[in-house]
């Protein structure tokens, strides 16, 4: 007997919930934002708006249907299964944040504030989500697969994201390094930079584009479903003993950017987790390319 599908829903604390947790009560929270010229209620209106498209979400998941949530702060600890259906009610960041946990499974993005967030990722009202839920779990709705990045380290780690690979220092010191092609008759050159960012067409609308702008020669940026990602390398220094003529490129099919490390420690994070990174020392080496594993989109 098949398991019945297993509906995820993938939340984060609000703002609201952020402000009482730092600050204890309501009214303390609503002194601490008046006497910086805010308002809570505002605050407070967007908290229900969430909490209300949540139980709607909910609500339309089917009675003999398996349920469970998971919020942004715990999804390094979730183990999603191959039959969930995972229903992400947030901001389009949201479903990057999920993506890098996912293997598959198909991704409703629930918008509850319509209008707010440009809804990229997000594109659904919670209204949708019977039918959505429905063609989702029978495989008979509309996906769109989303090209992602992966990272691999010579001791055997792996990172995925959706938007961007960022490699450098943690405490945003100078990262250095050796960077080139992963081609042992490459040559690499020696860098340092204020770090390495890779991404997709998914992540051609934020940080990568903003580095994008300022390369009057840069590589096109590919589109959410091309199997293309772009790099760059952020303030590469020239000096006797590093270079700065590698700090932009592109990546397709089985091309893959190498990075070793010739610093103390550098990280290597997706999507702006930086609490979910990986630790390079001296040394070690990373590659970066096109991931076999895509995010699946619904409609």
């Amino acid at each position: 007997m098949s398991l019945a599908p297993r509906a995820v829903l993938v939340h984060r604390a609000s703002e609201y919930e952020e402000l009482l947790a730092r600050h204890g009560t309501h009214g303390q929270a609503e002194f601490f934002l008046s006497s910086r010229g805010r308002s809570l209620r505002e605050v407070a209106e967007r908290h229900h708006r969430g909490l209300r498209a949540v139980a709607d979400v909910a609500a339309a998941i089917p009675a003999q249907w398996r349920q469970a949530r998971v919020e942004r702060a715990d999804l390094d600890r979730f183990l999603f299964a191959p039959e969930d259906v995972v229903v992400v009610v947030g901001q389009d960041g949201l479903v990057a944040n999920a993506a890098k946990y996912l293997n598959g499974q198909p991704v409703v993005g629930i918008d509850p504030e319509p209008g707010r967030n440009p809804g990229v990722l997000v594109r659904h009202r919670p209204s949708a989500a019977p039918a959505l839920l429905s063609g989702a779990a029978s495989r008979r709705c509309a996906v769109e697969e989303l090209t992602m990045v992966e990272a691999r380290t010579d001791d055997r780690q792996r990172l995925l994201a959706l938007n961007e690979i960022y490699l450098g220092a943690s405490g945003h010191q100078t990262a250095r390094y050796r960077i080139g092609p992963d081609d042992p008759a490459a040559t690499a050159e020696a860098q340092a930079s204020s770090g390495v960012l890779v991404g997709t067409g998914t992540g051609a609308t934020g940080w990568l584009r903003s580095l994008w702008q300022q390369r009057a020669h840069a590589p096109a940026l590919p589109g959410p479903a091309d199997a293309r990602l772009v790099w760059f390398v952020r303030e590469a220094w020239p000096s006797p003993v590093t270079g700065t003529s590698l700090v932009e490129g592109e990546l397709s099919g089985s091309r893959r950017l190498r990075i070793t490390v010739e610093s103390d420690r550098l990280v290597v994070f997706g999507d702006g987790m930086e609490g979910d990174a990986l630790d390079l020392t001296w040394g070690q080496t990373v590659t970066v390319g096109v991931s076999d594993t895509s995010l699946r989109l619904v409609g």
